[in-house]
């Protein structure tokens, strides 16, 4: 919650504009599973609508919130866990929500990361785009694209 609480007010102050999709207080035994999934559809919902969006879901691990959040259609979260994870996220696979471990990382290394993933932008290298829409192919038509 601490880094969560940070983050708001972070990247609030650089200008963001954030949406908190909970929890509001720390509960040890809550299920992140529908936090990381609100968070992913808001993403969605933003970008189909034509609004420039990306998420931030938080864990312990991240792992099991990059999962959830992979289950909605079209996110592509990824788990970072340095510098260039975080960038290559953006950069390589156009991730459009970033998982990270709070219990991996200080709050300064975590904020770091999601500064270093917000500020990458996609790089539109062709072979970056077809591997992307080869994923899009088989997650809307379970078809796989050789």
């Amino acid at each position: 919650m601490e880094l969560s609480a940070h983050l708001v007010s972070h990247l609030t102050a650089k200008g963001y504009e954030v949406v908190d999709h909970g929890p509001k207080v720390y509960d040890a035994l809550d299920d992140y599973p529908s936090f990381c999934i609100n968070a992913a559809r808001a993403v969605v919902a933003d970008q189909e609508a034509g609004v420039h969006a990306l998420g931030i879901v938080l864990g312990g691990s991240g792992n099991g919130e990059q999962i959830a959040a992979n289950k909605v259609k079209g996110v592509r979260a990824a788990l970072a866990w340095n510098e260039s994870t975080a960038k290559l996220a953006r950069e390589h696979n156009d991730a459009n929500v970033i998982a990270v471990g709070g219990r991996q990382h200080s709050v300064e290394e975590a904020t770091k990361l999601i500064e270093f993933f917000l500020e990458e932008p996609f790089s539109n290298d062709e072979r970056h785009v077809r591997r992307i829409g080869k994923i899009a192919t088989y997650e809307t038509t379970g078809e796989i694209v050789e």
